[in-house]
């Protein structure tokens, strides 16, 4: 029987899909990067599912309308947190895990290192109740492989202004915050370099997605 268990226990382990998130502040080519990484994994024969943060689900992307709205200004640090992490528990619930548990991969627009980096370095959340959320709505699960999308936030905000479309809550923010933002998510980077990845996405594209593609071809590599 303990045997059986074990054997259980391993070809869980082997289904298991692969999570993959996409960090970064505003104008580093998140969804750019993320396009050509879902085309490499289909085209190794990978079953990938794509999404993103906030949103993902249907109750996820009506929070996302509240938290991205620039009528909430004013909105809490705490608001906007507990905000992200009810959208982050029905996606968990109703997408990530069942598509891991199915052995599928999961691209994600971002994930809880925006939260680190957003509401902890952004708006000064002690970064302990951001842990203790984390574990609460995750447990023990975490991305296989974050990228960090990284470029000085005068380059990367003089991007989105070319967007042509009103910016939201987030994009309305100045440059000292989105400098802090910054500084979080290389913090974490540094602090659990085994996870992490910075690729320096103030290059040229062809750059960016050369070192990008090399990165994923290398996890894919271990399935």
């Amino acid at each position: 029987m303990i045997q059986r268990m074990i054997g259980r226990m391993i070809q869980d382990m082997i289904r298991r899909g692969r999570f993959i998130t996409l960090e970064g502040i505003e104008g580093t080519g998140k969804s750019t990067h993320l396009a050509m990484i879902h085309d490499i994994l289909v085209a190794t024969g990978i079953q990938v599912m794509v999404t993103r943060e906030p949103g993902g689900t249907a109750l996820g992307e009506a929070l996302r309308q509240i938290v991205l709205d620039p009528d909430y200004k004013g909105m809490s640090a705490d608001a906007e947190l507990l905000i992200m992490f009810a959208a982050r528990a029905e996606h968990l619930s109703s997408l990530i895990r069942p598509q891991l548990a199915l052995g599928n991969w999961v691209l994600c627009d971002r994930f809880t290192d925006a939260t680190y980096a957003y509401q902890g370095g952004g708006r000064g959340v002690p970064l302990e109740r951001i842990a203790a959320l984390e574990d609460w709505a995750q447990g023990s699960l975490r991305p296989d492989l974050t990228l960090i999308l990284d470029a000085p936030p005068a380059q990367a905000l003089a991007r989105t202004r070319k967007r042509g479309r009103a910016a939201d809550r987030f994009e309305q923010e100045d440059l000292i915050f989105f400098q802090r933002v910054r500084e979080a998510y290389l913090l974490r980077a540094r602090e659990y370099p085994e996870r992490y990845r910075v690729v320096d996405a103030s290059r040229e594209l062809n750059e960016v997605q050369s070192e990008l593609r090399y990165l994923i071809h290398d996890l894919a590599a271990t399935i």
